[in-house]
Formats: C-alpha cells, structure tokens, sequence
C-alpha cells in the first residue's frame, strides 16, 4: 500500500464525471492506496520540515454531491507520503511558484509529480516556445507596439494572458475589430506580466485536440470543439468533446516533446494541438482523462498509477 497526498483545489467541489484529479483518487483508493488531500495554502515550511493540514480519504465514489467523506484535517508531515501529486489549478503566480519551492525540500526521499522544479521552469505558455517550429508565430511582451506591428503582420490574432487557464481572458481580434486598443489598454491595466499575441489558426473551429502524454509517451486523445459563435474550445466555456484519432503529425509532435517532458520529469503532461500547430504545452494540472475514456481510449489513470507503482518498486 503506497501512502499518496495530493495537493488540489477542494475536492468537495469538483465535477466527479470531469475532474482528473478526483479520477486519479478514485483510481489509487480503489488499489487500496491511502489516499489524502490538503489545499496548497495550508503548506508549512518550518524547522527544516514540510507540513500540511491533511485530510485522509475515507470514501470514494462516484456519486455527484456525495462522493468523498473525509477525515478531520490533521497537520501531517508530508514526508511520510510515498507520492504527493501538484494538482490544482493556476493561476501560475507566486504562491503556485512558493509551493513548488517548499516541496522541493521533500526530494528525493518522497516522489513528486509532477517534479515540481520542473513545473517552476516550465511556465506552460512559455514552454511551448522551446518548439518553434512546431508552433504558430507567437510574440510574447509587455510592448503595446510589438504587439500592434505584430497585428499588422499577422492580421487575425489571439490576444491572452500569459498565466491564464481555463479560456479565461482569451480573446480573437479580427483585422477590422475596433476594440483592439481598448483592450490592449485593459490588459495593461489588469495584468503585471507579458501577454501573448498568436496567430490566429482558423482550423480551431473544427477543434483543439488535447493529447495526454505518460511519462513521454502518447496514452489518449480527445478534440474539443467550440461551442457555435465560440472562438475558445475549453471545456469550461462550453467546448464539446469528442472522440479522435491521433495524425501522423500529431505523433511527429509528441515525438520532438515526449523525450524532452520524460527527461525533466514532466511525468504527466496534456498537450493542445490545433491543426498542424502545438499551442500549449499543459504540466500543472493537466485534464481531460475521463472524456478520453468516455469515448472508448485508454483507462489513463489506470495506466499513470501503474507507472508508479512501477517505478516506486524499482
């Protein structure tokens, strides 16, 4: 039996026929793994030791509203945990960065996944870059006139925000669109950071494929479709999944990246490809392995705690 923590928005509230974290609990508590949760915020470094208040996972079960019962939050040294899983949502600011850093001081006596020096100098938006050109033309700045020279380049573009998830802050600007200026004033004023200027790829309307890679290899696919008069395909702002199979580009891609996430430790990644074009490369919190089993692929987090159960036994 391995002893798993997994630090993740509150379990209580996610959507148990969605949610990837709740299907990796799921998945572990019913290997009769001991299974617990603690939220980011409740992390304490002090004295040389990790500690977090904890809740252990008693029941687990598939049933919308009454799906976890846990034990009463308890602070619990984290390197008594075998595994501890970084799963919750971005933003990518400094208390994700701070987190990554205090778990650092549990390796390499407890494994982490994914590593979470790795997730620090993997910004998702940033990484991606890395493979040139393996991705559409992409400026990212803080300069308003980088970003007007690139429209008068590029025409149609993507404007977002360079930490943002979800679709959130996503927005298309036309040629013709007379908001542009308003907004590029709006993303000044709300965000400290660059934001990101894309060309805009017209083949998202048939979908944005999100691939899951394990431990650098391809385990499922599924495309995402935007919902009608929806330039975003997120499942959050409406997007449709659906089944797909893997191209030979799609295969070309995971082949230039797969080796490259292996090596940094990035066990357990989801990437977005939107016609021949990797857009993202996705490591904190990646999602999408319920609807890849929805619709007939792989168990994947059946397969990703086969891999460490493997690898803790080796």
């Amino acid at each position: 039996m391995l002893k798993i923590a997994i630090q993740m928005d509150p379990i209580e509230a996610v959507d148990v026929n969605a949610d990837t974290s709740f299907d990796m609990a799921f998945e572990a508590h019913g290997r009769g793994h001991e299974v617990s949760v603690y939220a980011p915020g409740t992390l304490q470094l002090y004295a040389g030791d990790v500690k977090a208040r904890a809740q252990r996972i008693d029941r687990i079960a598939r049933s919308q509203g009454d799906h976890v019962s846990l034990a009463v939050p308890a602070l619990v040294d984290l390197k008594v945990f075998d595994v501890i899983l970084i799963r919750q949502d971005p933003p990518f600011d400094m208390a994700y960065i701070t987190a990554s850093q205090i778990l650092e001081r549990l390796q390499p006596d407890v494994l982490i996944l994914n590593d979470p020096r790795a997730i620090r100098d993997a910004p998702e938006k940033l990484f991606v870059t890395e493979f040139e050109d393996l991705t559409p033309p992409t400026l990212i700045t803080s300069d308003m006139k980088a970003i007007r020279d690139f429209r008068k380049e590029h025409g149609d573009m993507i404007l977002k925000p360079l930490y943002g998830n979800g679709g959130a802050g996503v927005f298309r600007i036309k040629p013709d669109d007379g908001n542009f200026n308003a907004l590029l004033e709006l993303f000044g004023e709300t965000f400290l950071e660059p934001i990101i200027a894309q060309k805009f790829l017209p083949s998202v309307t048939k979908g944005d494929k999100r691939i899951i890679l394990l431990d650098g290899e391809a385990v499922g696919a599924i495309n995402r479709v935007p919902a009608a008069g929806e330039t975003r395909s997120n499942m959050h702002v409406g997007g449709r999944a659906e089944a797909i199979e893997m191209s030979a580009r799609d295969q070309e891609i995971c082949d230039r990246i797969g080796p490259v996430l292996s090596q940094r430790g990035l066990i357990f990644a989801g990437i977005d490809v939107i016609g021949d074009y990797l857009t993202e490369i996705n490591v904190t919190s990646p999602t999408g392995v319920q609807e890849v089993r929805n619709f007939g692929g792989a168990d994947i987090s059946a397969l990703f705690w086969d891999w460490v159960e493997g690898r803790l036994q080796n």
